[in-house]
């Protein structure tokens, strides 16, 4: 075990139904440095209470209900208490935890994740903006007294400039979200070990990552593209009658579903990649492997995080475009009635400050959502909770495993 944000590798520890090799804490300890012996006298059954429980000893009083006085949980018996030395409990967790888990990690460590994130939110975004304005055409324009083919042909003129007009822009920010996934994963591997880290540090160990991390990401895209390509190609060959429309609206479904499964499959790979330091095609494999068995589960909490996301969009969204709309009103009827992409300053700077809050707080939201998955997974297939007690220094974990 090291302070390396990989922890333990992967092959240190089993997954699925291998029992060998998972970790124990140390056993006890004698004042002469032997282990010691069990007593031959033991407490009756149902009386055992933890050693560091106030009133420990021969003729003490019953604990309180509950694991060790604490108030009962729910269920029988109630939870166990947890190592904590960071921002989750070292065992596994649910799903508020791991949402509770991203948010105390950007409240604990603001400096470092709001650093990273806003300087890159505020790069990405004046790039998007003077790409915008200066370099992209504008939008097509579309008759809506058009029929026939000249109507196909404006609505297939119009979508392709539309298409051209998204790339950059989609491209920016999807160097900015690795460059931000890349430190922040770092930044919460070492929070949940409740430790710091400086932006520099952080970066440093992320660096030599990020042409894997990039390769991954490009490679699920490739394969999302081939997927829907092939889910369309049957009903687009049939042409524009009733029977190719209908194959390529069930085409178009089941590729969907498709992309979706195996997206959550490998919604893992990128924390894998980046704290296991695995190859592009192994993150892959590690990531089906530990979401085998929990795709609803893990499908549940990226939906839901998600969906916090949205919401936060919305809520700075909205009063960011009025407020823009208000200031800078001729950008707006220019674009209402011809179609035109070319909006004023005012607008543009108004709601990219709106897109910079944004990007600064779902960055580090999402990508703690991951990190936290992934280390929750790990927990539940490999004991990891015991290798990152014993790296936190957790009293009885600190014997190495032989």
């Amino acid at each position: 075990m090291n302070d390396s944000p990989g922890w333990a590798s992967p092959g240190s520890a089993p997954s699925d139904d291998q029992g060998t090799g998972i970790p124990n804490p140390s056993s006890p300890v004698d004042g002469g440095g032997q282990a010691g012996q069990w007593s031959p006298a033991q407490p009756p059954p149902g009386q055992w209470y933890p050693p560091s429980a106030p009133g420990a000893g021969p003729g003490a009083p019953p604990p309180a209900p509950g694991w060790g006085g604490m108030p009962p949980g729910p269920g029988w018996g109630g939870r166990p208490m947890a190592a904590k030395p960071g921002v989750i409990p070292l065992r596994p967790l649910g799903v508020g935890e791991i949402l509770d888990g991203a948010v105390s990690t950007m409240r604990t460590h603001w400096r470092t994740v709001l650093g990273i994130s806003l300087t890159v939110s505020v790069i990405a975004e004046i790039v998007i903006i003077l790409v915008e304005r200066y370099l992209l055409p504008e939008q097509k324009s579309v008759d809506p007294n058009a029929t026939g083919a000249e109507a196909l042909r404006q609505a297939t003129d119009s979508a392709q400039s539309q298409l051209l007009n998204t790339a950059p822009s989609t491209l920016i920010a999807l160097i900015a979200t690795l460059i931000t996934t890349s430190v922040l994963t770092v930044v919460i591997s070492r929070s949940v070990l409740g430790r710091g880290v400086t932006l520099s540090e952080a970066w440093s160990e992320a660096r030599p990552r990020l042409l894997p991390l990039l390769g991954l990401t490009l490679l699920l895209g490739l394969m999302s593209i081939a997927i829907m390509v092939v889910g369309l190609l049957p009903g687009l060959a049939l042409g524009s009658g009733g029977g190719g429309l209908a194959l390529t609206v069930l085409g178009f479904l089941a590729g969907c579903a498709v992309v979706l499964w195996l997206m959550v499959r490998f919604t893992l790979a990128a924390p894998a990649l980046m704290l296991e330091r695995q190859p592009v095609l192994t993150s892959l494999r590690r990531s089906a492997k530990l979401v085998n068995g929990s795709w609803w589960r893990t499908f549940g909490i990226l939906a839901l995080s998600y969906l916090l996301v949205i919401v936060l969009t919305l809520i700075i969204t909205i009063p960011f475009g009025v407020i823009a709309v208000t200031v800078d009103s001729d950008s707006l009827s220019e674009f209402l009635n011809s179609s035109s992409t070319n909006f004023g300053w005012p607008f543009l700077v108004i709601t990219g400050i709106g897109d910079v809050i944004i990007s600064t707080l779902a960055y580090p939201f999402t990508a703690g959502v991951m990190a936290l998955l992934y280390i929750d997974q790990r927990i539940r297939r490999e004991a990891l909770d015991l290798e990152l007690a014993r790296a936190a220094g957790v009293p009885g974990y600190d014997t190495p495993r032989g």
